[in-house]
């Protein structure tokens, strides 16, 4: 969806992001499924990248749980974004815990923190 050119504030992106939001207790088991519905929101059945210009998000406010799986779903994730055309996931409402296991691991700088919640 597109609002059009917006004047004012420059960093804010002019197309609604793509969101994916991750809750409860996310399992290594539930990983691929994930993917699999990012992959839907982002590609077309051909394969043709959807709404190229639009940011990814990712809400992750509703876990339960910071632990590796969850590390592995947002890896992976921000893997299907990149492919996607190079963009960035972004991550939003993240509990702090999660944002220190993310720094832990060395995946801090792979994905955008956003919004804290």
């Amino acid at each position: 969806m597109s609002f059009g050119r917006r004047t004012g504030l420059s960093d804010v992106e002019s197309k609604t992001p793509i969101v994916l939001v991750v809750t409860g207790r996310v399992t290594r088991a539930a990983v691929p499924g994930l993917c699999a519905e990012l992959e839907a929101l982002l590609f077309e059945p051909e394969g043709a990248v959807r709404d190229a210009a639009a940011g990814v998000d990712c809400d992750v406010g509703g876990v339960v749980q910071a632990d590796l799986a969850l590390v592995e779903a947002i890896a992976r994730l921000g893997l299907i974004a990149r492919r996607a055309g190079g963009r960035r996931l972004r991550l939003r409402n993240v509990p702090p815990d999660l944002e220190h296991l993310l720094d832990l691991v060395g995946l801090a700088d792979v994905v955008d923190l956003g919004e804290q919640g």
